[in-house]
């Protein structure tokens, strides 16, 4: 009995101790998962608060983030000298009535002239402030670039000439402005690409918890508390804040995959993109990013091969054509330990078949821009773009003589490949070299094209090309061309204005994302481009959901021909989730789109979505929103 009766005990010992364990586990567990993407409870306001700014002195700031003259480009292209006169200018602002000149910079009662002479103001922000009458709803502001051009006998008088100017109407409810520059247009919120200058720049008002987000919309809208600072907050855990959240146009309460969503389909996911905000990055724009190092001197007449500023900004003009913004860390004053500008050891040849890059890429290129950065190097021999880690294209090298007169090379450039060694033909090379590279980047090659012109060089000499590639491959007018990559009439890419067999439109072609992905093709040292092999193709899987025609038909007739990446048009793609119980905190909805062009083959996850109780599509909107609360105010 007593046995017994201690079996029993030790029994009930056991239970309770398994009962305290599969209640521990259950307890962890549910943390855990409390923890980990699940969507807090949104405050839900019943009632419409029409205040505007009842905790602080109402006002409106103008901050002028970058200004880029736009006109180098067309002067470096013409014979002569007028591409080393740097542009002056400054601007004027109206706020309200409230009118400011840049130029005339007054202290303490005295006013001095200071103007702005440079191609780019990166880095040369400035700000203007405007008080408001209290509870006022909206300001006007515009924004004019003048330029002091010199006139008159030797220049001694001057000119000041209005360029390009902006207006916008800035709300202070939702924050938002309309007029010259919308949310999500096309050349990007926050940026005006002008005729003669291209402007960034961004508009708030003067707010009590330093999220700059207004007071209306966090108490109406957003749910959110207007006291406490919500850059610094993330309530969904998709590890982006709901101040970059709201100022773009998602959900702060939803998780959002930020770290795969890639709506402009640059290469850059949302996560990278915020990340990149004080550098400009926009999440709906094509934004390329480089760091570029610079090799060092060779010997007294070997100097340091600098990325010389007309080379750079020429680049810059040819991609905001193309609605795409460029932007290279060449010595950012605020980038990362290891950015760009560093002075790297010379070598005199680097080939792509070593992997001499490699030492470069380890030790000068930070980890964390890679896969968000490309690299370039601007050294003393060799050009090509490469991988330098897994089979990923984001490594480029270019080569240019930087001693200022070396006859027998100089003289056998300008035979052989059409270089003219002068400071123009020099500065329209470099920049040549790097942009076809750039393409090569972007997915333009002769094997994703299948396109015999890129990279030829069946023309023989520069000086004396054969007749039969004049009238063929002649005809493509592009630096991927090696018929036209160093001469100083080119610096573009074809818009295939001469038509086929001999001539195609690079810039319909570019997938600016190429740059982060496994390439098709793998090449072995000694590889020349075949141009038209039949290539293996990655196979593409979305984990946990399945693909829905009559989802993808519903949303290929909402949007109609809009793409994000226009003009180059783009297939989509609607995913639903497999099993929504196990996975509640998963978007019900994956939209992919892929570029409508023979170079890749890629999808990118554009956005994510969830149905309605009738089984419809349904995305968040912060502009219905706004317009549903502002109808019952």
């Amino acid at each position: 009995m007593y046995l017994r009766h201690k079996q029993k005990i030790m029994l009930g010992v056991s239970l309770l101790v398994v009962a305290c364990l599969v209640g521990s586990g259950t307890y962890v567990y549910l943390e855990y998962l409390s923890t980990k993407k699940v969507t807090p409870v949104q405050q839900a306001p019943q009632t419409i608060d029409n205040r505007i700014s009842p905790l602080e002195n109402q006002g409106v700031v103008l901050e002028i983030l970058r200004i880029r003259d736009r006109g180098l480009l067309d002067k470096l292209m013409k014979p002569g000298n007028s591409w080393k006169n740097k542009p002056s200018f400054y601007f004027v602002t109206n706020m309200d009535g409230l009118e400011y000149v840049s130029k005339d910079v007054t202290q303490h009662g005295r006013t001095t002239e200071v103007l702005f002479n440079t191609w780019d103001t990166m880095f040369q922000e400035n700000k203007i402030m405007k008080d408001a009458e209290e509870e006022q709803e909206k300001s006007t502001i515009t924004l004019t670039i003048m330029e002091q051009v010199k006139s008159g006998l030797l220049g001694r008088k001057t000119q000041n000439i209005p360029r390009d100017s902006l207006t916008v109407t800035y709300d202070y409810r939702t924050g938002r402005w309309s007029g010259s520059d919308n949310f999500n247009d096309k050349d990007g919120y926050g940026h005006f690409l002008g005729e003669t200058f291209e402007i960034w720049f961004n508009v708030y008002q003067i707010d009590y918890d330093g999220d700059f987000i207004p007071y209306w919309t966090e108490v109406n809208i957003l749910g959110t508390d207007p006291t406490v600072d919500d850059s610094k907050l993330d309530p969904d855990g998709d590890g982006i804040p709901t101040a970059w959240e709201w100022k773009w146009g998602y959900d702060p309460f939803t998780w959002d995959d930020h770290a795969n969503l890639d709506p402009d389909m640059d290469g850059i996911s949302n996560l990278n993109e915020y990340k990149l905000e004080k550098w400009l990055a926009n999440p709906f724009v094509q934004n390329i990013y480089y760091e570029v190092d610079i090799m060092g001197s060779g010997g007294l007449f070997d100097p340091p091969h600098y990325f010389l500023e007309e080379s750079k900004q020429g680049i810059i003009e040819r991609f905001a054509r193309n609605n795409i913004q460029v932007f290279f860390d060449d010595g950012w004053p605020d980038s990362p330990p290891n950015g760009g500008g560093q002075m790297l050891p010379h070598i005199a040849k680097i080939s792509q078949d070593s992997g001499m890059m490699l030492q470069f890429y380890d030790h000068y290129f930070p980890d964390e821009r890679k896969g968000v950065f490309r690299y370039l190097v601007i050294g003393h021999g060799g050009g090509f773009q490469h991988p330098s880690k897994n089979n990923v294209y984001d490594t480029t090298q270019i080569a240019y003589i930087s001693a200022k007169f070396k006859p027998k090379q100089q003289i056998f450039n300008f035979v052989v490949m059409g270089l003219v060694p002068t400071e123009r033909g020099v500065r329209i090379s470099l920049g040549s070299l790097i942009l076809h590279e750039m393409a090569h980047s972007c997915s333009v090659d002769a094997d994703n094209c299948a396109f015999g012109g890129i990279d030829n060089v069946s023309y023989g000499i520069f000086i004396l090309p054969n007749k039969q590639y004049k009238a063929t491959w002649g005809q493509y007018h592009s630096v991927l061309n090696y018929m036209y990559t160093n001469g100083v009439k080119t610096f573009d890419l074809s818009h295939g204005e001469n038509g086929p067999p001999y001539d195609q439109n690079d810039w319909g072609l570019m997938f600016c994302g190429y740059f982060k992905y496994n390439a098709n093709l793998i090449e072995e040292p000694y590889y020349e481009p075949k141009g038209g092999e039949t290539l293996v193709k990655n196979e593409w899987l979305v984990t946990g959901y399945t693909y829905d025609a009559n989802l993808t038909a519903q949303y290929m007739k909402k949007i109609g021909d809009w793409s994000p990446i226009d003009p180059i048009k783009v297939n989509w793609s609607v995913y639903k989730l497999i099993d929504k119980e196990k996975n509640p905190n998963f978007p019900e909805i994956r939209v992919y789109a892929q570029p409508r062009i023979k170079t890749t083959r890629q999808w990118v996850l554009n956005q994510n979505g969830a149905l309605d109780s009738e089984g419809n599509l349904k995305f968040y909107s912060f502009d219905e929103l706004s317009k549903e609360k502002t109808k019952t105010r």
